[in-house]
């Protein structure tokens, strides 16, 4: 090995680093174990400490993933009512912006229980949000949830496959429209 990155500390944490930077920069699904050693600097076997295979070390990055989109959104939950849960929905399309790899690997790897709003900051934030525009209502609010969900999930997934421009306007005023149709009645 050329040069060493990891020379003390948590070893863990220094591979996911590398993981993580890895998915950025090719597909995840070409990234190895073997190439995420090379990148921290240790050997192949030292891995195996930490990640048994391939998908333990993919479910571990795309719970950083879950973790920090939860962060960012709560980061930008601010005040409450259509003004809070318009903001966690940009902070969702800006963070799939600034993370594709991530984004992509969170919600398409097999394996990761995501949307439970017991373990999931960025489904909680969501939950209580639409719980809140709903009065109360868990029924309604799972609809405005899933409403919100798919509006913010696809307007990143578009924006990411090059269908629609990467404008931080039209980003905010489809959230902003989609906010307007919050008050509509729902099935």
């Amino acid at each position: 090995m050329a040069e060493r990155k990891y020379h003390h500390g948590d070893l863990r944490a220094a591979l996911l680093a590398e993981g993580l930077r890895l998915i950025e920069e090719a597909d995840a699904d070409a990234l190895s174990l073997r190439e995420v050693a090379r990148a921290a600097g240790v050997s192949a076997t030292a891995v195996y400490r930490h990640f048994p295979d391939k998908r333990a070390l993919m479910v571990a990055l795309a719970q950083e993933g879950v973790r920090r989109l939860g962060e960012a959104q709560d980061a930008a939950a601010t005040g409450n009512g259509a003004t809070a849960f318009s903001a966690i929905g940009r902070a969702y399309v800006r963070f799939a912006l600034a993370n594709p790899g991530l984004f992509r690997l969170t919600f398409t790897y097999p394996g990761l229980e995501i949307g439970d709003p017991g373990n999931d900051r960025a489904a909680s934030l969501l939950h209580d949000h639409a719980l809140e525009l709903a009065h109360g209502d868990e029924r309604l609010a799972r609809i405005v949830a899933l409403r919100a969900w798919a509006l913010v999930h696809g307007l990143a997934l578009l924006i990411l496959d090059g269908r629609v421009p990467r404008d931080d306007a039209l980003i905010d005023a489809t959230i902003a429209a989609a906010a307007l149709a919050q008050d509509a009645a729902c099935p």
